[in-house]
């Protein structure tokens, strides 16, 4: 299963924000491995500032797998330092972990073979950060 979902980069961490994710934290991608999150991906449009993610869930309890992740000390951590740096486009959610999504899930249109989002094809978007999966 394919899960895309957007928000917004704040103009002034754009720098930061390509540093972190340029360098993840292992202990981040062991979490997301643990977790059954594959080829995840994260690219930017920078006209709008937009962030548009997607990975591929491959486990068998979606749910279970999201509560374990947003568990995880080190995630939490990871989220704190990266929750500040970007805008939810989700009214009312505060940050990575609550109630209320911080990422908007499911704005990209999937077509077969592709990945669009406002007509575009999000290879054509600069990627900054991908992870294939895989133990770690």
């Amino acid at each position: 299963m394919s899960i895309p979902h957007t928000k917004r980069l704040k103009p002034e961490a754009e720098a930061e924000y390509r540093a972190i994710h340029a360098n993840v934290w292992p202990s981040v991608l062991a979490a997301l491995a643990r977790h059954h999150i594959a080829d995840y991906s994260i690219h930017y449009y920078a006209p709008l500032r937009l962030l548009i993610a997607n990975f591929k869930y491959i486990g068998s309890d979606y749910d279970e797998d999201m509560r374990g992740i947003a568990a995880d000390p080190e995630t939490q951590r990871w989220w704190k330092v990266t929750d500040g740096m970007q805008e939810s486009v989700v009214e009312g959610a505060t940050g990575s972990g609550g109630d209320i999504p911080w990422w908007q899930v499911r704005l990209l249109q999937l077509d077969p073979g592709s990945l669009t989002y406002l007509g575009r094809d999000v290879q054509e978007l600069e990627e900054v950060f991908r992870f294939e999966g895989g133990s770690t």
